[in-house]
C-alpha cells in the first residue's frame, strides 16, 4: 500500500495569520481609498486566488460593480485593476510582516510530520515579493516547509490551476498525485487540489472562510463555536474538500485514515 509522502499547505489562514486577516484588510482599504464600501465578506469571497485575480473576483460581483458604475460613471477596465493593485500591494507590504505568526498547533504539527519523513511544501496566492517578507519571518518563528511556490513562478497561472502543486510535487519527488494531500481553508485551494488529483483537507479553525480572530473565537460560547466550524466544514465540503479537520493537530490522524483509504482509487472515496 503507498502511504502519503507529503502535504501540500497553503499560507495565511491555513499555516499562519489566524483568520487571514492581512489581505482582507488591504483589499479593504483599496475599496474605501476610491470612495467604495466592501464588506469584509465580499472581500474575503475570493481568497486563495493570485491577488490581482482577486482584485478582478470583487469587481465582478454585482453590488461592487453596481457601485463602481454608480461611482465612475463606467464598467471598470484592466486600468483600474492594476491601479487597485498596486494600492493593494503597496498597502499589504506594509503590515505583512505583522501577519506572520504560525497558527496554533502548526509548528509542533508539521514537526512531527517531518520527523515521520513526510515532505511539506506550499502554495500561496501571494506574490514572490510578498513570500519574501512572510517566509523569513515565518521561520523566525518556527514555520518552514521544505519547498514553496508562487504563482509568479508558472506563468501566473495560479489557484484553481495544479501547475504549483505540480511544482512542489517534482521538487519533493513526490510520487503521485494520491500519495500528496493539499491543505488549505479556501475554496480556491480545494480547486487547486482538485485539478492536480490530491487530496483535499480543509483547516476549519483560523481559516479565512471561518472569518474570526483567535479572539473572537475565543469569545464565543462552546455552542457558537460548534456553530462555526459546523457552517464552515459543510462550506468546505460542498466545495471540494474530501475531508476537515478542526484544528491543525486532526492532521496527522486524518493522514493515517487517508493511508488506509489510499488502498482503493481517490475516485472511489466519498467523504
Amino acid at each position: 500500500m503507498k502511504k502519503i509522502e507529503g502535504v501540500i499547505f497553503d499560507w495565511a489562514g491555513t499555516t499562519v495569520d489566524f483568520g487571514c486577516f492581512a489581505p482582507v484588510n488591504a483589499f479593504v482599504n483599496i475599496f474605501k481609498d476610491v470612495g467604495i464600501e466592501v464588506t469584509m465578506e465580499e472581500a474575503r469571497g475570493p481568497m486563495g486566488l493570485l491577488k490581482i485575480d482577486h482584485i478582478r473576483a470583487m469587481l465582478d460581483m454585482p453590488r461592487i460593480s453596481a457601485l463602481w458604475k454608480e461611482k465612475f460613471g463606467r464598467v471598470y477596465n484592466e486600468q483600474d485593476v492594476e491601479s487597485l493593485y498596486t494600492n493593494f500591494e503597496t498597502g499589504l507590504m506594509a503590515s505583512l510582516s505583522e501577519y506572520t505568526d504560525p497558527k496554533p498547533e502548526v509548528v509542533e504539527t508539521i514537526n512531527d510530520l517531518k520527523n515521520q519523513g513526510l515532505k511539506i511544501g506550499s502554495t500561496s496566492g501571494y506574490t514572490q515579493k510578498m513570500m519574501d517578507v512572510v517566509v523569513p519571518e515565518a521561520a523566525k518563528k518556527g514555520y518552514s516547509p521544505d519547498f514553496y511556490i508562487t504563482p509568479d513562478a508558472t506563468n501566473s497561472l495560479g489557484r484553481p490551476y495544479p501547475y504549483m502543486i505540480y511544482r512542489n510535487m517534482e521538487a519533493l519527488k513526490l510520487s503521485a498525485a494520491k500519495n500528496v494531500i493539499k491543505v488549505g481553508d479556501t475554496i480556491p485551494d480545494f480547486a487547486e487540489a482538485n485539478s492536480a488529483g490530491v487530496w483535499a483537507v480543509g483547516v476549519i479553525i483560523g481559516s479565512s472562510e471561518m472569518g474570526l480572530s483567535i479572539e473572537e473565537f475565543d469569545a464565543l460560547s462552546e455552542e457558537d463555536q460548534e456553530k462555526a466550524i459546523n457552517k464552515t466544514r459543510q462550506t468546505f465540503l460542498q466545495n471540494g474538500a474530501d475531508f476537515t479537520i478542526k484544528s491543525m493537530s486532526e492532521l496527522p490522524s486524518m493522514i493515517e485514515q487517508i493511508n488506509q483509504l489510499n488502498q482503493g482509487n481517490k475516485a472511489e472515496v466519498h467523504a
